[in-house]
């Protein structure tokens, strides 16, 4: 058994080390990251959050497929919903822009959703623009840590930039054609990392109640504009 003076030198020891403070840490990480602002979370696979018809998901994942599996679980979390989800990597953003504008004025699709990380997240933005200009306007975008920096033009509802500020993230910016909300919210402080922000169980709930919330908006008819050239397919 150990002494008084033994346990006040453990305890000493303990402050003097920090590790005292790993726990607490956690702790507000955690707590902070359940409190960013992107809407209430949603239970996947929870009959109340059936998903509405008419809203596709389209996921676009990163370099070689390989880094962005955190995207995979988002789709299936996703389709148990009853959500329309494509998921393709993010060299396919073009074709899918066409795709999405032609279901979109077809009347098959009312609200078109964006997510992708890394690669995909950089893409993100050409494929808002392109939708745009297709007649197509996006309801909500989701990067996760795009690694290239990165501007809006063209109408989208609301578009969310997550992104890891001392890694290889980057804020997105706005231009003067850009109409909608954006936001940029730095998670590198509360934990997570490039290859980890896709997999963060906290993380996918914040994407999926992000999109629960715009799929039960009444979305607004929005008449078509005529179709423009197209624009480069790829950076």
């Amino acid at each position: 058994m150990q002494s008084g003076d033994d346990m006040g030198f453990v305890d000493l020891h303990l402050v003097r080390s920090g590790r005292w403070l790993r726990p607490l840490q956690r702790m507000a990480v955690a707590a902070l990251l359940m409190l960013l602002p992107v809407g209430a979370d949603a239970s996947p696979g929870n009959a109340a959050t059936s998903a509405p018809a008419g809203t596709h998901v389209y996921l676009l994942r990163g370099v070689l497929n390989v880094f962005s599996l955190g995207l995979d679980d988002i789709a299936t979390k996703l389709q148990q919903q009853g959500f329309n989800v494509t998921i393709a990597n993010y060299l396919s953003w073009s074709s899918l822009a066409d795709e999405a504008a032609a279901e979109y004025r077809s009347g098959r699709i009312r609200t078109i959703v964006l997510v992708g990380h890394s690669s995909g997240a950089t893409a993100l933005p050409d494929m808002v623009a392109r939708l745009d200009r297709l007649g197509a306007p996006v309801k909500l975008a989701i990067g996760l840590d795009s690694v290239f920096r990165t501007s809006l033009s063209g109408r989208v509802g609301r578009y969310i930039n997550f992104y890891v500020a001392n890694g290889n993230g980057e804020p997105v910016a706005k231009t003067k054609q850009f109409h909608g909300e954006l936001e940029n919210i730095d998670v590198g402080k509360l934990g997570m990392a490039h290859l980890t922000i896709d997999k963060s169980e906290i993380m996918q709930r914040k994407v999926i109640s992000a999109i629960d919330a715009v799929a039960r908006q009444k979305a607004p008819v929005v008449a078509p504009r005529a179709e423009a050239s197209a624009p480069a397919a790829s950076r």
